[in-house]
């Protein structure tokens, strides 16, 4: 890592990542654990430890495991820091919504231009995130990536949530990395579309053909919260909108609807992504 990646690191780290640095500090002092003797034990350098004390590098997820199960001293400290430290690592502008997600009710998500990152495979994440503009150093990505994945426990929680995903034609059929990372992402879909708690639909391609079409003005997520909330939230140019307001929320809805009667239904949308998948390039 550059020493302005890390000095970056240092300005941006958050809170969790201060008060993990300086418990593992403090809990490895009391140890008597000298920063190579700590990282030999977990397996890392000393120059990771280091680097996790300062800042300059805050702990990965893995580290906190691995912390937790050799300084932790039963405590939970480490273990109760993994959630709050993979929410610093969203983008600013995704914090606020990543809770409400994560306690979702019912989400219906209608995406334009990529797949959902609910929904994205390690492969796809990383090609997109690493292509994007301006980049970001290759560690930042990685932690974008971890961030991202770790949103994929939704699908397992319980109560577990209704997830809709309605996504456009156009989607299915542009690559990220690579062709075959495209059809990686297309036979995750499947195996998700098959969750008995995932409806998955496609707008087709040529919708605005046939009259009507709901879905000109970009992507949009409807989330009902654990308190019955109702919610939209949207991103434009790195910016986050979240709609609370009964009236626009009630619009959005009415918008959302419309998309998803002018899809196709979830079994032609379902041989759809199959078929992609199955494509050779």
């Amino acid at each position: 890592m550059t020493a302005m990646a890390r000095a970056e690191n240092k300005v941006e780290a958050g809170g969790t990542a201060h008060l993990v640095a300086a418990l593992a500090k403090a809990l490895r002092e009391q140890q008597k654990l000298t920063q190579d003797e700590l990282g030999k034990r977990i397996g890392y350098t000393g120059s990771a430890i280091s680097a996790m004390e300062t800042c300059a590098q805050p702990a990965s997820d893995k580290m906190l495991v691995a912390l937790e199960e050799q300084i932790g001293g039963g405590l939970g400290v480490f273990e109760k820091a993994r959630r709050w430290m993979l929410l610093e690592k969203y983008p600013a502008r995704f914090r606020g919504f990543s809770e409400l997600e994560a306690g979702a009710v019912t989400i219906s998500s209608y995406e334009t231009l990529v797949v959902d990152g609910l929904f994205q495979t390690e492969e796809y994440a990383r090609a997109l995130i690493g292509g994007g503009y301006p980049p970001v150093t290759e560690q930042k990505r990685e932690e974008l990536v971890e961030a991202r994945l770790a949103r994929r426990a939704l699908f397992d929680r319980l109560p577990v949530p209704m997830i809709e995903l309605i996504l456009e034609e156009s989607v299915l059929r542009r690559p990220f990395g690579s062709w075959e990372v495209l059809r990686g992402q297309l036979r995750s879909l499947v195996e998700d579309a098959q969750r008995d708690n995932v409806c998955l639909q496609v707008l087709p391609m040529d919708r605005g053909l046939r009259g009507t079409y709901a879905g000109d003005r970009g992507g949009m997520k409807l989330v009902v919260t654990k308190d019955h909330e109702h919610v939209v939230y949207m991103e434009v140019e790195d910016q986050g909108i979240l709609i609370s307001d009964p009236a626009e929320v009630s619009q959005l809805a009415h918008r959302y609807a419309k998309i998803r009667a002018q899809a196709l239904s979830p079994d032609d949308s379902l041989g759809l992504v199959e078929r992609l998948a199955g494509e050779k390039r």
